[in-house]
């Protein structure tokens, strides 16, 4: 699977999971419950996109996708 063939609404509802998952482990979060309601949110876009009924293999696909949104964040904190 070429990892550029997940659609940019996808790539970036999982930066923004990554981004509320930090921010809720975070030391002392402020406003916990606005959060996690966030995280639930994008947990739900992200498991329902339709992208998901075109590839083989999901688990796999949710995988790369994992990982190449981490790899982005690593390369731009760099």
């Amino acid at each position: 699977m070429d990892v550029t063939d997940f659609p940019d609404d996808l790539v970036r509802t999982q930066h923004a999971w990554n981004a509320t998952y930090a921010a809720l482990a975070a030391p002392r979060p402020r406003d916990t419950t606005t959060l996690r309601r966030r995280l639930l949110l994008l947990s739900g876009r992200l498991w329902r996109h339709p992208y998901w009924a075109t590839v083989p293999s999901v688990p796999t696909a949710r995988c790369d996708l994992r990982q190449l949104v981490r790899r982005d964040e690593t390369s731009r904190a760099a």
